[in-house]
């Protein structure tokens, strides 16, 4: 397992050191990241061991607090946020198969534990079938559905006749006329309070609940909804002032 020395020269390379250091923030939050790793090993046990899921959480870690500015924001709550995020990242970019095949495959192993332990032998595939109330062919196909994508190189499956590799990139107008109701949609929201900016930016980009982006400016949930909802509505009024097609907001 890699093992990462924290040295208060790397953490605070490129930035203003004020409060805490960097190095006392991740000695202070190191058994946060085994908390969230376990928790999402919980989930995707099939998927990664929680070794190399708290390996990649303290990287997340140390990057927070070498990043951390004191804005109100407790570090805890941020830091959990961009740990479990990082962690959800690798498995996202990892991943081959999809929740449904890795909901199977746990479901055959748990079979197959509790037959094998009745019959205090290896199950045969007949009997999985019977077990889980199969057909030998359905059996046999649920177990292929649990089975990783396979990786085929790029220049092998490629074909200029096929309409999979088609050039689906949009014409020159529609870039232009994206472009522009986005540089309209980036003034509006400049037009908005920072705090009202920051609850749209968490939950339309960095896709967080209301929960966790009330977690980062100290109110509740509900009061996340409320502004959220107000600014929306302050949004669609200014852009109503502009040509702009209603699902840009």
């Amino acid at each position: 397992m890699l093992q990462y020395k924290i040295d208060h020269e790397t953490l605070t390379y490129g930035r203003k050191v004020e409060g805490p250091r960097p190095e006392d923030l991740v000695h202070a939050h190191s058994q946060l990241v085994r908390r969230v790793a376990w928790q999402v090993h919980s989930r995707m046990s099939t998927a990664i061991e929680v070794e190399d899921l708290i390996q990649i959480g303290m990287v997340a870690l140390i990057e927070a607090a070498r990043t951390f500015e004191d804005r109100g924001i407790a570090f805890g709550s941020y830091a959990a946020i961009r740990v479990r995020g990082a962690m959800i990242d690798e498995l996202r970019r990892d991943a081959r198969m999809a929740r449904a095949g890795m909901a199977r495959r746990r479901e055959l192993a748990a079979v197959r534990g509790r037959l094998e332990n009745r019959l205090m032998r290896k199950a045969s595939d007949a009997e999985m079938a019977k077990e889980m109330n199969l057909t030998g062919e359905g059996y046999h196909v649920m177990v292929a559905s649990t089975q990783a994508a396979k990786q085929e190189s790029i220049d092998d499956v490629y074909s200029d006749h096929d309409p999979f590799f088609a050039d689906t990139e949009a014409s020159a107008d529609i870039k232009l006329e994206t472009a522009e109701e986005r540089l309209v949609l980036a003034r509006c929201i400049s037009e908005l309070s920072e705090r009202e900016g920051m609850i749209l930016q968490l939950y339309f980009v960095e896709e967080l609940n209301l929960d966790e982006i009330g977690e980062i400016i100290n109110v509740g949930a509900a009061r996340v909804c409320q502004i959220k909802k107000s600014a929306l509505e302050k949004l669609r009024t200014r852009l109503s002032t502009f040509d702009i097609a209603p699902e840009v907001c």
